[in-house]
């Protein structure tokens, strides 16, 4: 970690909020702007807060010295990385799991995505800073991307939230600059080229917490990074550019309608998913089976008016459906909702296992995994979408249930050139600091890592 902390050549703002445009035209290393400005009454009031709160930040840097954190502890004699993954494969769905295996030997990175329980355990051997934030857990650069939000406005953000947990909050930024290192290693760039990448990432989440640091509570919850402040962004890579425009034509024709005509059929009079093996397929143990119950305890999950939206829709078809790299072999189903005109609705429900990190980590809050990844998700993501709940079904297993798409969009690694890969890894950075900043621990942060914030 830079003791010095310059991100002057990291400086384009990508946030919606003027406050935030201004602290970072303050000053590029982002030590200036409305938080250091405050003048006043108020402003002398704080002073006392502020000292013991620099005496706190101070003692966490003699404690865990911000340097420290370019090194790795040293793996214990018994750490057996392929038993590690043979385990996380347990009570998968055993015909899948050549599957995950084949999709993480594609390449290094698909191998980084398919096993953070790896790196889980080389986080909890590394330096601590001791200040905790409500962590993504498996922050890598694919578990970023676009989507609609309710008043059907598309913004950019953190979109898989599985291994979610309270870490500390370097965790989320080691794992997603190694992401950024393996990407471009599989895109065959320099070595200048990969540091370079991770350096602008770094330095964008840096940048962009201390920004966040200066605003208000309200003002960092109600934030977000829309795709027209990315699109800004891009302009000056053509390429990317192109592609990106694609992408968000694409997104905004992935609607339920669009599903419908890609998935759906009519068998023996019925409106059935029709199954596209090996990744869309019925079982015999499959949600429909599971029956109203399961449904109906989801449903309980969701705020009373969407409980009454739900109720008037009845089940009509459920088939599991194969998604990700780390995600293959666990239950993952489309669950096609019909109402009254029998009108198409599609939720995604997918299962929740124990996180990565809560080995590592304080005995969990949460009575249902599924939970924990809604509770995350609405954390750490500027929108969520409305429908996200949980439910168990009957042999006790945890799910999330959220929309199947919603104006999703995935951006391409294997598109990218070097410096379209910079301006994504700047645009990660950014958001994941706004993800951290909106559980409430931007200040902490900045503490730590600068010696004099006030």
């Amino acid at each position: 970690m830079d003791e010095h902390c310059n991100d002057a050549d990291y400086a384009e703002p990508f946030l919606t909020r003027a406050a935030v445009a201004q602290s970072i035209a303050g000053g590029g290393d982002g030590r200036s702007g409305r938080g250091f400005a405050r003048k006043g009454k108020a402003g002398r009031r704080g002073n006392t807060a502020s000292a013991l709160r620099r005496d706190e930040g101070k003692a966490r840097r003699q404690q865990c010295p911000r340097s420290s954190h370019a090194h790795l502890g040293a793996a214990p004699p018994e750490r057996d990385v392929l038993a590690m993954i043979k385990a996380s494969s347990e009570d998968r769905i055993e015909n899948l799991i050549p599957l995950r295996y084949s999709r993480m030997l594609e390449s290094p990175f698909a191998f980084f995505r398919g096993s953070a329980i790896v790196q889980a355990s080389d986080l909890a051997r590394s330096p601590n800073s001791g200040i905790e934030v409500q962590a993504c857990g498996d922050c890598h650069l694919m578990n970023f991307g676009g989507f609609a939000t309710p008043e059907r406005n598309l913004v950019f953000d953190v979109n898989d939230f599985d291994e979610t947990f309270p870490a500390p909050w370097e965790w989320d930024v080691k794992r997603l600059c190694t992401s950024v290192v393996l990407a471009a290693r599989w895109r065959g760039f320099s070595t200048a080229q990969q540091r370079e990448a991770a350096n602008a990432t770094a330095a964008r989440y840096r940048q962009m917490a201390n920004a966040y640091a200066d605003m208000s509570t309200i003002d960092v919850w109600y934030s977000n990074v829309s795709l027209a402040n990315i699109r800004e962004q891009i302009e000056g890579n053509r390429k990317f550019a192109r592609l990106f425009k694609t992408d968000v034509k694409r997104a905004q024709r992935s609607t339920s309608e669009h599903v419908y005509d890609k998935i759906i059929g009519v068998q023996n009079g019925s409106v059935r998913i029709i199954d596209q093996p090996p990744l869309l397929f019925h079982t015999k143990d499959d949600l429909h089976a599971a029956g109203r119950a399961f449904f109906e305890q989801y449903v309980a999950t969701l705020r009373e008016d969407l409980r009454t939206l739900l109720r008037r829709y009845r089940v009509a078809d459920a088939a599991m459906k194969v998604v990700g790299v780390g995600s293959v072999g666990t239950r993952c189903y489309v669950l096609l909702l019909l109402d009254e005109q029998n009108e198409p609705f599609f939720l995604q429900v997918k299962e929740a296992r124990r996180s990565v990190i809560e080995d590592y980590a304080a005995p969990s809050a949460w009575q249902n995994h599924g939970e924990r990844v809604v509770t995350g998700q609405r954390l750490m993501q500027a929108v969520s979408d409305i429908f996200l709940g949980w439910s168990r079904d009957p042999h006790g297993r945890d799910f999330y249930v959220r929309q199947l798409r919603d104006a999703k969009i995935a951006i391409e690694l294997d598109m990218l050139d070097a410096s379209g890969l910079v301006l994504y890894g700047r645009a990660c950075g950014s958001v994941l600091a706004r993800a951290h900043a909106k559980a409430g621990q931007a200040p902490d942060c900045r503490l730590y890592w600068i010696e004099h914030c006030f």
